[in-house]
């Protein structure tokens, strides 16, 4: 089983340590609301953390094979009461970890409601100001 299927699992059982254990130390993650990219693990598990609250009925609804090193796991949640549909597009690096992790989310107005409350959730953690 490759490190997308292990996190998946991990997801689904409310793992997001042994989730988050699967990511390379360079991990770069791609947000759908911020141009430039979140990147090492430390910030990336932080962002997680905000994730794990801010996300209610979380549940992935599909997979797909993207190839031996890409995989795309579909998702559906709700954020502050708006249902939001996406995607986690994952890419395995050289060793085999979760090395680069892109989120899209649909739609427009969900994708709104997600990014404020991803941010203030960031903020006050600490990990942006």
């Amino acid at each position: 089983m490759n490190a997308a299927e292990r996190f998946r699992r991990a997801i689904e059982a409310g793992d997001f340590a042994g989730a988050t254990a699967l990511f390379a130390d360079d991990i770069t993650f791609h947000s759908p609301v911020k141009f430039r990219p979140f990147e090492g693990v430390e910030v990336v598990r932080a962002l997680f953390g905000v994730l794990q609250r801010t996300f209610q009925d979380f549940e992935y609804v599909g997979q797909y094979d993207g190839g031996p090193d890409g995989h795309v796991l579909r998702f559906r949640t709700v954020v502050n009461g708006k249902q939001v549909d996406g995607i986690d597009l994952i890419q395995l690096d050289a060793d085999g970890r979760i090395g680069t992790f892109t989120v899209m989310i649909r739609p427009l107005s969900a994708l709104t409601t997600v990014g404020e409350a991803i941010y203030a959730g960031l903020v006050a953690d600490g990990v942006v100001s």
